[in-house]
């Protein structure tokens, strides 16, 4: 399986900027957006916005390069379901009148999604794979990889 190094960082990158420009703007509707498009690239990875985003305009245009490597995408996949998790609260949070607790929730996701973007540990993998070595093994049928023709 591959993934795409340079997708995921430009995910990363897409989200610390908008939680940001949400938190600057005290825009709950920004982290619930941001909560969709997370959830909804996780569900069904390929309709993710940032990813639509990188593979139809930046990467085309020459303004981003591919970086594929072998590694496997469900970990990545995980990592982004859960930071979707925590944007759903969030924005519940915020909109039940809990902003500390709503902003508290949306910065974990930005402070992970900048460790993982700038040092590339991503602690949603590690979750993911600690949840594999006790037998939890987290998956969604839309996480298994297109069957390849046969020539």
């Amino acid at each position: 399986m591959k993934v795409d190094l340079t997708a995921l960082k430009f995910n990363q990158a897409s989200i610390i900027t908008l939680l940001v420009l949400a938190f600057l703007l005290d825009a709950p509707w920004l982290v619930a957006l941001v909560a969709a498009v997370m959830g909804i690239g996780t569900l069904w990875p390929e309709a993710g916005l940032f990813k639509q985003l990188y593979a139809r305009g930046l990467k085309p245009a020459g303004l981003l390069k591919a970086h594929v490597i072998d590694d496997d995408p469900r970990p990545h996949l995980f990592a982004q379901g859960l930071g979707g998790v925590f944007l759903v609260l969030s924005a519940a949070a915020l909109w039940l009148g809990l902003p500390v607790f709503g902003w508290m929730l949306a910065g974990i996701v930005v402070v992970l999604a900048a460790v993982n973007l700038l040092l590339g540990f991503c602690m949603g993998c590690f979750l993911y794979y600690q949840l594999g070595r006790v037998g939890v093994k987290p998956a969604l049928p839309s996480w298994r990889p297109a069957p390849t023709k046969q020539s």
